[in-house]
């Protein structure tokens, strides 16, 4: 079973999981600030689970990549939408500052 490193904790899930699934069922937070309350529930379309992830995951959809190609967000950045991502094997996630995550400093 693959091993989800985030804020802190690891947590196992299995192959394919949803990420934003695993990390909200395990107490992850995943949203920074009002995107808590305020966010696309797992549609794609907000951008506000924005992630860095380093590990084996599925390919970018072209959902998320139009998403993440948009402002305030980049194309060019390594960031990736957790509703959209399948966790395939172990990896760590990295969430960022910013209402969409799209920030340089580390929140967890």
């Amino acid at each position: 079973m693959p091993k989800i490193t985030a804020q802190g904790k690891t947590v196992e899930c299995e192959s394919g999981s949803n990420l934003r699934k695993v990390l909200l069922d395990n107490n992850i937070d995943l949203y920074n600030g009002n995107a808590k309350t305020i966010n696309c529930r797992g549609l794609g379309t907000c951008g506000t689970c924005a992630v860095a992830i380093q590990g084996e995951v599925s390919e970018p959809s072209w959902k998320e990549k139009t998403r993440l190609g948009l402002p305030p967000h980049s194309s060019e950045s390594d960031r990736r939408l957790a509703c959209q991502t399948k966790v395939l094997g172990d990896i760590r996630v990295t969430k960022y500052d910013g209402f969409w995550g799209q920030g340089s400093e580390v929140v967890f």
